[in-house]
């Protein structure tokens, strides 16, 4: 409505401007030309001696005495053609930076040239073009700024290619050598641009050499200032979300930021992680396109031992903070980087589960941070908790301090886990690879599970009986020779069960056999042949049973292994050797 207003009002004093400089030649008008809903009362001869395309339509026109012209279509609309008419009566006006572009243009369509008659329109604005308009930057973006409703005759004119030409060339030389503060004042002039003119401004400063910084910094003025709603600052937090009921400008930020992406210098080190965060989580929101999403991914990635909680942070909350975001793109960077983690450990010693590098080292110390904060959210669910702690590789991990942190964080939100839902969560981490501070504070956690509580104990009670006093900061190959005598303690005490199950089984036998003695006194009597055969077999049946006994007992040492943990051997088993009976005939 207010737009409609204006150009009225623009109508109405451009027919009067005119309507003042034509009656004062004191002649009747015998032409009206119109130009859109403006109407302009003018004298044949005038237009005729400097338009060759006015001359023509009165020659051709059928009618005796054209009285009546349209020419909507002119280039820059009445106000442009308001001063073509004064140029035409000789009437003195402005040309500026503002409207020699739409001049130029309006000159092609009207024919007003040198060929048609000396210092003409077109050759005006060449020179002011030529020694004026291209004579600074600011200058220069301001025409191709107004060339963006000019087209295509403004490309026809090549004077799109040449302010392209000039804008780069000096944008380049402004970089390397700045003439004024700040030094990255170019870049704002260049902000001002459509984003179709901006990336012909970049493509044209990449085919001459720039650098991917200069680049760069040309990109994030100009996102700043295009997507101020979803990107203010480096921090994420836009000044307003995008309105949900206006599609028409979703949509239009969509492309926006779709142009902008597909602009970014090869060099993935070229903006720091938080624009690119920022990007991404606008990218996200405006639902961009997958190939869009998966660059700023992949970008983020290759620079994530840079990356603060802070940025971690901005990808995964929505703009009011309330609720999360899908975390699948930070799954997506995470694993990205192992990847390359993975990939770089082949040129280098070693084995990558066991040695990684400091970068690795300070991204896993980034994500166990990262769980504890986003931890306290209800739809955070356990396969999503799980799913990123376990991209980390174990021994990016010098101590799981901060991994028991957001795994508590998390039992503590969620407190209406089960047992087995609980073990599921502490599975991520590792007990044995706790400080001493950690692991008292894990023993009187009732939020643990039993089972984790029981290894961090039970780690505390094989310290204390070797007599190994622990440092505050263990090694990692500590908690692997930890591991392996933890193993070995479990494998002897599942033997030592076996062998007192084997004990209760003899004592049980012997019970048995003398339980049978007293029936042994009263049994008939049989031949000797027979007397002396079950002698034989009975002998030999408890030779064997005895014997097997033995060897087992001289496999299950109790103290193998440097171990002196007997205390699942009952002591007050009383063993008793059954002594040898004469099975004889009373």
């Amino acid at each position: 409505m207010a737009a409609s207003v204006t150009s009225n009002s623009r109508l109405s004093m451009a027919m009067e401007r005119t309507g003042q400089w034509v009656f004062s030649q004191e002649i009747p008008t015998d032409v009206v030309v119109e130009v859109g809903e403006a109407k302009f009362s003018l004298h044949k001869f005038m237009l005729v001696a400097k338009s060759n395309y006015i001359r023509k339509l009165i020659m051709e026109s059928k009618e005796p005495e054209l009285t009546r012209i349209n020419l909507s279509e002119i280039p820059g609309g009445p106000e442009i053609f308001e001063k073509a008419a004064k140029f035409c009566y000789s009437v003195n006006f402005e040309i500026t930076v503002h409207n020699v572009a739409a001049l130029r243009c309006a000159a092609e369509y009207l024919q007003m040239n040198d060929k048609y008659c000396d210092n003409n329109l077109a050759g005006r604005t060449e020179d002011f073009l030529s020694q004026v308009a291209f004579a600074s930057l600011s200058g220069a973006i301001v025409v191709f700024k107004s060339c963006e409703d000019l087209l295509p005759l403004a490309e026809n004119l090549k004077i799109v290619q040449r302010c392209i030409d000039f804008i780069s060339a000096k944008a380049c030389n402004e970089a390397n050598f700045p003439s004024r503060s700040p030094p990255n004042w170019w870049t704002e002039e260049l902000s001002i641009l459509d984003i179709k003119f901006f990336g012909n401004i970049i493509n044209a400063m990449k085919q001459r050499g720039a650098k991917s910084l200069t680049l760069a910094s040309a990109l994030i003025t100009y996102t700043e200032r295009s997507l101020r709603d979803l990107v203010r600052d480096h921090s994420g937090n836009g000044t307003k979300t995008s309105d949900p009921s206006n599609p028409k400008l979703r949509i239009q930020q969509r492309e926006l930021l779709n142009s902008i992406v597909s602009l970014l210098p090869s060099e993935k080190a070229a903006f720091p992680i938080h624009f690119l965060c920022c990007l991404l989580r606008s990218a996200i929101f405006l639902r961009a396109s997958s190939s869009c999403k998966s660059e700023l991914e992949k970008r983020i990635s290759a620079i994530l031992e840079h990356v603060t909680v802070d940025d971690l942070l901005v990808l995964s909350f929505t703009y009011d903070g309330e609720r999360l975001f899908d975390l699948d793109s930070v799954r997506k960077i995470v694993s990205g980087f192992v990847e390359k983690e993975k990939t770089m450990a082949v040129f280098s010693v070693g084995d990558f589960r066991d040695t990684c590098s400091s970068s690795m080292h300070r991204v896993a110390k980034t994500v166990d941070a990262y769980l504890g904060e986003i931890a306290t959210y209800g739809e955070l669910s356990i396969s999503k908790f799980n799913g990123i702690a376990n991209l980390v590789p174990k021994g990016a991990r010098k101590v799981d301090d901060d991994l028991y942190r957001a795994v508590d964080i998390y039992l503590k939100a969620h407190p209406d886990l089960d047992e087995i839902e609980r073990e599921k969560v502490c599975s991520v981490m590792d007990p044995l690879k706790l400080s001493y501070e950690a692991r008292v504070h894990a023993s009187q956690n009732k939020r643990l599970p039993v089972q984790t509580v029981l290894h961090a104990l039970y780690y505390d009670q094989l310290k204390l009986r070797s007599g190994v006093e622990e440092s505050n900061n263990r090694t990692p190959d500590n908690a692997i020779t930890t591991r392996n005598q933890l193993q070995a303690d479990v494998s002897l005490i599942k033997e030592n069960e076996a062998l007192r199950t084997e004990l209760l089984k003899m004592k049980m036998y012997i019970s048995d056999m003398q339980v049978n003695k007293n029936n042994n006194n009263v049994q008939v009597q049989g031949t000797s042949s027979s007397t002396s055969a079950t002698k034989v077999n009975g002998s030999s049946t408890k030779r064997t049973f005895f014997s097997s006994v033995s060897k087992k007992l001289g496999k299950l040492n109790p103290f193998k292994s440097g171990s002196k943990d007997t205390s699942n051997i009952e002591d007050a088993v009383d063993i008793t050797k059954p002594r040898r009976r004469r099975f004889s005939i009373s």
